[in-house]
């Protein structure tokens, strides 16, 4: 986890980069208000110290044929580390599972699927997550519209300067 504090600059290059991943350094640099030789020390040192993981083009689902998104609650026979294991390692070799939670409360984990249809959803369950040892319940929730969709994270609360 970062640990340095950033300033106003950093979170302006952070929000932007966040914005269009693709800018280029001159691009960015005159956004923010730095020259580029600085401006890139900084992308840098963001990129070094974690803050920034990686670089990513966001794809439209349904224009690769992904239109159904799925919430899945899945509880575990026993909260234990070796099937917490299990499970994990089982998930993270699954293409389907865009996001998978360890949660408190009624169920262990949460899963975001995206899939082509019912059919490659239920080909998932049946053969996939019900093979899982440790699995006792799996509940879906089938998203009908996506009213929100973000993937920048909200910068405002760190540390004005």
């Amino acid at each position: 986890m970062p640990k340095r504090p950033i300033d106003s600059i950093d979170r302006r290059i952070l929000a932007s980069l966040q914005d269009d991943g693709r800018l280029s350094n001159l691009d960015l640099a005159d956004k923010i208000g730095l020259s580029p030789s600085p401006c890139s020390r900084r992308v840098r040192l963001l990129e070094e110290d974690g803050f920034i993981r990686r670089y990513v083009a966001l794809l439209d689902p349904a224009a690769i044929d992904l239109p159904v998104h799925v919430f899945v609650n899945v509880t575990l026979e026993k909260q234990v580390k070796a099937n917490l294991e299990t499970f994990e390692r089982s998930i993270l070799d699954r293409p389907e599972v865009m996001e998978c939670y360890l949660m408190t409360g009624e169920a262990d984990y949460l899963l975001r699927v995206v899939v082509p249809d019912l059919a490659a959803y239920e080909h998932f369950v049946l053969d996939h997550l019900t093979h899982i040892p440790g699995v006792a319940s799996i509940k879906s929730s089938f998203a009908l519209k996506q009213v929100q969709y973000r993937t920048a994270l909200p910068l405002d609360h760190l540390a004005k300067d």
